[in-house]
This record gives structure tokens, C-alpha cells and sequence, in this order.
């Protein structure tokens, strides 16, 4: 395998490994461990846990803008919404460790921050900003719009990630919403 190669299989581990046990919690044994090498190997690719940790949670949001554009390819209005918010439920369903590394990345951050370590969380911003960016323009450039579809997205996180139930009453606002296509498709968050 070649080091690009098992850089990329480390970023993966990483983000299983920080979405499961936060940026403290998750230890560079565990990662290089995951990805089936050692850990100074690991730190040949990376040189410290915080750019592993950057890496991992840029590669998450990412992926995340990358699937909404894709998501929205050929659809205009309304449409676009829908089908957005019909992939990030299924991104939810699908693979919980984005939805827990997206909150253990706000999380490490906020720590950070709260620290004076305000580099720490520059890059992050950036990556989250080139997503909202994005989806701002594939929404039609309309602020309100935005802003529901990302504060909409924030409270489903939040809910997923205390383990509400899809039958739960604090999801019933979403049914009233352009998110309620998940009862019916079946990809309302766990």
C-alpha cells in the first residue's frame, strides 16, 4: 500500500475513532492500530494528533458538501432542498460516526477556542464555510433558506446524538417541515 494510500486509510480510521471517543479520548495507538500500522508510521503521515484530527474532520465536512451537491445535480427549487435533506437523513441513518465526528470536531473546537487556541479551530471554520458557501448557491442564494436548512441540520444532530427515538416528540416539528419526507422514506435519523 502506498503512503497516499495509507494516509487516506488513516483519515478514515481517525474519524471512527474521534466519533467515537473525542479528540481527548482517542488515543494515536488506536488509530494507528485501526489502520494496521504503527505508531510512529502514523506520525510519519501526520505529524502530531491535532493534524490528524484537522484532516479527519475536514475530510467529514467534505464529504458532506460533497454529497449535498450531488444530491442536488439537476434539480432546481424546491427540489434541491428535498433531495439535500433526503441525503443528510440517510447520512445520519447510514453512517453515524460523520454525524459524531461532525459534534466531537464542534466539541474540540469550543474546547480549543475556550483555551485561546483560536488556529486550532481557523481551518475548520474554513472548511465548514466553503460547505455553507455551497449550499447557499445550490439553494438559490436565499439567506433564510440557508440559514433553516443548517439550523434545521444542528437540531437533528443534537437529537440524534442524545439518542432520541424517530417516534419521539421533540422530532414531531420535523414532520411539519420540508424534512418530514423521512417518515415516509424512511430515513428519519435513529
Amino acid at each position: 500500500m502506498s503512503a497516499e494510500d495509507r494516509r487516506e486509510s488513516a483519515v478514515r480510521a481517525a474519524v471512527t475513532e474521534f466519533a467515537r471517543s473525542g479528540y481527548n479520548g482517542t488515543s494515536t495507538e488506536a488509530i494507528a492500530r485501526r489502520v494496521g500500522v504503527s505508531q510512529p508510521y502514523l506520525f510519519r503521515l501526520f505529524p502530531n494528533k491535532q493534524e490528524l484530527f484537522l484532516a479527519a474532520s475536514e475530510r467529514c465536512l467534505d464529504d458532506t458538501r460533497a454529497m449535498f451537491l450531488r444530491a442536488a445535480e439537476g434539480l432546481e427549487g424546491e427540489e434541491v432542498l428535498l433531495a439535500i435533506a433526503a441525503s443528510y437523513r440517510r447520512l445520519i441513518v447510514d453512517d453515524p460516526d460523520k454525524l459524531m465526528m461532525q459534534m466531537q470536531m464542534y466539541a474540540a473546537t469550543a474546547a480549543a477556542e475556550a483555551a485561546g487556541d483560536h488556529a486550532f479551530g481557523e481551518r475548520l471554520r474554513a472548511a465548514w464555510e466553503r460547505m455553507w458557501d455551497e449550499i447557499h448557491i445550490i439553494l438559490g442564494a436565499d439567506q433564510d433558506e440557508t440559514t433553516s436548512f443548517f439550523a434545521f441540520g444542528m437540531l437533528i444532530n443534537t437529537l440524534a446524538s442524545l439518542g432520541f427515538p424517530p417516534d419521539h416528540r421533540v422530532w414531531s416539528g420535523f414532520y411539519l417541515s420540508t424534512w418530514s419526507a423521512g417518515r415516509e422514506d424512511g430515513t428519519l435519523p435513529p
